[in-house]
């Protein structure tokens, strides 16, 4: 590369490679795929035609699965997806086969405070711009598949207010459904972080008076977190899709029954949006490795998983198929391990837990560190004594991934204000654990930096597995909440709000319901629900204020704390810094 990460952002990075990056061509042709296969979307990225590569090697043997995870996060991120893209860049040096799965980003962190996801320096997935700026439309038709549910719902309620029975039987052969406005479960989405849609009035008198809607509260969402988005991310294919589109539940009736998209007659509709996304997307790591971008649900509000139908095709047609899950260990990786991995019926062979020195230094008593803020000095300083005693974050999350029954591999996301002093006790903790380790600095060198790490997954992937899961779907559901709270969080035990057992006693009640997995929505800055809160906090209970139905996506989504489903902009978000030069068209300031 021409360009030194020291010197240079990660989009002039991104914008100088990007001039002798393969055609998608090259890339599709490279990785296996026939020219059927391969669905354009200009000359750089496409799609994936899935069934036919899935039909054309269905007696291949799968390779090797990785899941890459990571330590409690500051809120500026570990470096999670630099360190996917810097193992794929690291195993093409030692000559692997191998693919990338990762998640599509969000718009709201992309114009925030996190960046577009696609990793930093000299590991990177390009052509950044689409990217992140949308790509090939698959959270367009998220959104426009979500809210065509709540037109759906919003319009039967103000026709089921102005007419009886017998007019709706005469006009539609519509049934009464008797939503109860006080009882939607669903809201509408936007892919941006916006606080001030977290709650709304809908259905306001209009012009001269006129009726416009059914008055009532509603809310936004941020489009990852839609049931549609963690639809697209455990459909295994149409037919499944359509199946899961159907048993979304948007509201209830007044007597406390579900009503899905099945009952307003519009799953049809959402899943007709949804069909071209269902094809992945294909992209590249700045070293030319496939990179397979589908779906795009948060971690700690949603299920925080790229496809799986992306790993199938990965597995495929790769020796080394690198996947990714949201935040650290207690969240991404615990979903992908009884969620993901339950509904795919694929087991992993490693994973991968990145790591930080400023995220140590950070659990280990230093100074939060604030987007947008200057980094506080103490992480510019060598302290031992703070990286030892964050450490037992690292050890909590290699124990998490131990449980699972597969190898942890501890991969040091190298920063240049480590000190050897600190990398040498992290690494000395680790292997008292028991656990592989390796210093990787991708982020300055691209695959050559990763070779260690490539060389420690390789090793770890023929290393013999013992997955399992972490609990039986026939356990009821209010003790899997309180068995994730214990063995994952670390938690003393769970309380319930009146609402959640509420709803925790429908769903016990209902054969189907109460057979579903888990899908816990908690802060990814803190192992137990408090924010605040670092290292291995102790003596805390896991507090649920409320417990909703993804009846579609498959899940219950128990609510711990007060996180919210709708992020809110910072006062500094990265969009007062993006720019396009009027000569050329190229986007700048994007990372």
């Amino acid at each position: 590369m021409a360009l030194d990460p020291k010197k240079h952002a990660d989009w002039e990075i991104a914008q100088d490679a990007e001039k002798s990056m393969k055609t998608i061509y090259e890339v599709a042709e490279n990785f296996g795929l026939t020219k059927e296969e391969l669905l354009p979307q200009g000359h750089y990225i496409g799609k994936i035609d899935y069934r036919r590569v899935l039909e054309r090697l269905k007696d291949k043997p799968n390779g090797k699965y990785v899941d890459v995870t990571a330590i409690t996060p500051t809120p500026l991120g570990e470096g999670k997806s630099t360190s996917t893209m810097g193992l794929v860049q690291g195993l093409g040096k030692r000559g692997k086969i191998v693919s990338a799965a990762i998640r599509q980003p969000s718009g709201g962190p992309t114009m925030n405070i996190k960046g577009s996801a696609a990793g930093g320096g000299l590991a990177q997935c390009i052509p950044l711009t689409p990217f992140s700026l949308g790509f090939t439309g698959d959270i367009n038709a998220i959104m426009n598949a979500h809210n065509l549910a709540m037109v759906a719902l919003t319009s039967r309620m103000q026709h089921e207010r102005n007419y009886s029975d017998e007019q709706l039987d005469r006009l539609t052969k519509m049934r009464r459904l008797d939503v109860d406005p006080t009882n939607v479960e669903m809201g509408w989405v936007i892919d941006y972080c916006c606080q001030s849609l977290r709650n709304i009035i809908i259905g306001m008198d209009g012009v001269n008076g006129k009726r416009d809607g059914f008055m009532m509260r509603s809310k936004f969402g941020i489009a990852v977190s839609s049931e549609v988005m963690a639809i697209l991310s455990v459909a295994t294919n149409l037919k499944d899709m359509r199946e899961r589109m159907g048993k979304i539940v948007v509201a209830y009736d007044k007597k406390g029954n579900p009503i899905t998209t099945e009952d307003l007659e519009v799953a049809g509709a959402m899943t007709a949006w949804m069909v071209e996304a269902l094809n992945p997307n294909l992209m590249q790591t700045l070293e030319g490795q496939p990179v397979i971008v589908h779906a795009g649900p948060f971690a700690n509000i949603a299920i925080g998983q790229s496809s799986i139908i992306a790993d199938q095709v990965g597995l495929k047609l790769a020796e080394y198929h690198v996947t990714e899950s949201g935040f650290g260990a207690d969240i991404g990786f615990e979903k992908f391990w009884n969620l993901k991995c339950r509904f795919s019926g694929l087991v992993p062979d490693a994973a991968v837990v990145v790591a930080t020195i400023r995220a140590l230094k950070c659990h280990g008593g230093a100074p939060v560190p604030v987007p947008g803020k200057a980094m506080p000095k103490e992480y510019s300083e060598e302290s031992v004594e703070w990286v030892e005693k964050g450490c037992a974050n690292l050890i909590h999350h290699i124990r998490n991934v131990r449980k699972a029954g597969i190898s942890p591999v501890v991969c040091l996301n190298a920063f240049v204000t480590d000190t050897p002093a600190e990398l040498a006790k992290v690494q000395e903790l680790v292997e008292a654990e028991g656990a592989k380790f390796a210093v990787s600095e991708h982020w300055e060198k691209g695959g050559d930096g990763a070779v260690a790490l490539a060389d420690a997954v390789i090793a770890a992937c023929e290393e013999k597995t013992d997955f399992k899961f972490l609990y039986d779907l026939e356990m009821p559901v209010k003790e899997r909440i309180e068995l994730i709270a214990t063995e994952v969080y670390g938690a003393d035990g769970v309380d319930f709000s009146a609402d959640a057992m509420v709803a925790l006693d429908r769903i016990q009640a209902d054969p189907e319901l109460s057979k579903l997995g888990l899908c816990m929505v908690k802060t990814h800055l803190s192992l137990s629900d408090n924010p605040a809160l670092k290292g291995v906090p102790t003596g805390w209970r896991l507090q649920i204020r409320e417990v909703l139905t993804y009846g579609g996506a498959g899940f219950i989504v128990p609510v711990a704390g007060t996180i919210s489903l709708m992020p809110g902009t910072a006062s500094n978000p990265s969009f007062r810094r993006v720019d396009v030069d009027v000569e050329t068209g190229k986007v700048q300031g994007i990372f």
